[in-house]
């Protein structure tokens, strides 16, 4: 059940590290969606390995092929499955990783629930998998820009202890594509792509944060008690490997304010309501209010580190592990584009719910 995402744009994804492929199959497309392989490459091209020395080495070219769910370049509403190859696996690199678990990684707790495991590269615990959530956000991206004027944006906005502080309503995804680290401030993208090689080079990883801003969703999008919006978006987000928090407006910052520094007042533009603030972040009570949803996720350090660890093999004897293999020495130049694509889902699987939630005549 853990490997499929949504209720009316459901997703189901498959595939392994090192396997043969890795994909996914969309159910509940709608029909006469304008879709070609282009328009999930541009995604995947984003999220790709190996576009920049802050990244892994690891050479994927990533093509995305449309197996079924398009016909005569629109989709038909049917299932839609999309599959991307593995072409550069090097399983030999993960040898020593048989018999011990690496520190941090879901090699202990996948034996404990499974008994099994892909060693070969962390097998379905891999960030390879999201390679299928980045298709199937793509699809999402493009029914949201079209059939209803949503636009997210997401960024880097620090990598360890260096911040952007650039105002979500000021960057734009020119700035953020203009350098590797997707950081819109490029004094701070210097910065952060110097620290992020310092760590490559001493054998380490750093974390950080990625933030993103949704315009234009409309108010009225999310569901009562346990599938709020917040709650979805915060399931989906956590769901994306070394992902450790979420958070929404002001998120852990409300708690040094009181209550009348933190509501956000309301006030009437025209003939529509809004708020005067946004320190709520585009969404009350778990559904949307009209304003830009803006939230933050928090990403650790990578796990797969080039320096000497103590871990245990399989036995139980002590050991150290070195490890070796093309690994992320920082993940947030990459998670941008999958920070999108699952809130893309999430705003699309809602917006379907939400269409269906009222009669009209």
């Amino acid at each position: 059940m853990g490997d499929s995402f949504g209720k009316l744009f459901a997703i189901t994804t498959f595939g392994e590290s090192h396997g043969p492929a890795v994909g996914v199959v969309i159910d509940g497309c709608p029909a006469g969606v304008a879709l070609s392989e282009a328009d999930i490459q541009a995604e995947l091209d984003r999220r790709r390995p190996g576009q920049s020395l802050l990244t892994t080495q690891r050479k994927e070219a990533d093509l995305a092929r449309i197996l079924s769910g398009v016909f005569e370049g629109k989709t038909t509403g049917t299932a839609l499955a999309i599959l991307v190859e593995n072409d550069d696996q090097r399983s030999k690199d993960y040898t020593e990783m048989k018999e011990l678990y690496r520190p941090s990684h879901a090699d202990y707790t996948y034996q404990v629930k499974y008994g099994v495991r892909d060693w070969r590269g962390g097998g379905r615990a891999s960030a390879r998998e999201t390679i299928a959530r980045v298709a199937a956000g793509a699809v999402a991206k493009k029914i949201l820009r079209q059939a209803h004027g949503v636009e997210t944006l997401a960024w880097v906005s620090q990598v360890h202890t260096i911040r952007d502080d650039t105002l979500p309503q000021a960057v734009t995804s020119e700035a953020v594509e203009a350098n590797p680290v997707r950081c819109p401030d490029p004094d701070a993208a210097r910065l952060m792509a110097q620290r992020i090689e310092e760590a490559r080079k001493q054998g380490d990883s750093v974390g950080g944060i990625v933030s993103a801003r949704v315009a234009g969703c409309p108010p009225g999008v999310g569901e009562p008690v346990f599938d709020k919006l917040t709650a979805d978006l915060a399931k989906g987000l956590m769901s994306i490997p070394a992902a450790r928090g979420v958070e929404f407006g002001l998120g852990f910052g409300a708690v040094e304010l009181t209550g009348t520094q933190h509501n956000d007042s309301f006030v009437m533009e025209g003939d529509r309501v809004r708020t005067a603030t946004n320190r709520s972040g585009g969404i009350q009570g778990g559904i949307s209010n009209g304003e830009d949803l803006l939230l933050r996720v928090a990403f650790k350090p990578t796990a797969t580190i080039n320096s000497p660890q103590d871990t245990v093999t399989l036995d139980g004897r002590k050991a150290q592990l070195k490890a070796k293999g093309r690994h992320d020495p920082c993940v947030l130049p990459r998670a941008v584009p999958i920070v999108e694509a699952m809130i893309h889902l999430v705003i699309l699987d809602h917006l379907m719910r939400f269409a269906g939630r009222t009669l009209r005549g």
